[in-house]
């Protein structure tokens, strides 16, 4: 029995040589609820909200990301402050450094917040 679900996985021909022997009653009881079971897809209640409860944990895991770009963009400021405080003739510099720094730390914060949104509304 179990090489004939096996032959039926494997080769889509041999399932349709099989529906008409099931069709035509030419097998066991057994061997077509076995196969039938095989080729119906239902998801139960229980599975769809244990499908939620991850798509929720997943996406609150992916915001984790973004108080980490909080706390990059917080320190990038703060070090523009301490560099601007001892040397002030470099200011221009410094300021093109700090947006470049800032920048880069948004960028991996948005990411974070995309792949939430995705785990809640693509998936």
């Amino acid at each position: 029995m179990a090489s004939l679900v096996r032959l039926t996985l494997a080769k889509p021909s041999a399932l349709c040589r099989l529906g008409q022997l099931i069709a035509n009653r030419q097998l066991p009881a057994l061997a077509s609820a076995t196969i039938s079971s095989h080729r119906t897809i239902s998801t139960s209640t229980v599975r769809h909200d244990i499908d939620s409860a991850a798509k929720y944990i997943g996406a609150g895991a992916a915001t984790v990301g973004v108080a980490g770009a909080g706390a990059g963009i917080g320190t990038v400021f703060g070090s523009l402050v301490v560099a601007y405080a001892r040397n002030p003739s470099l200011k221009q510099q410094l300021f093109s450094y700090a947006i470049l720094g800032f920048a880069l730390s948004e960028a991996m914060g948005l990411f974070c917040l995309m792949m939430a949104f995705m785990l809640l509304f693509a998936f």
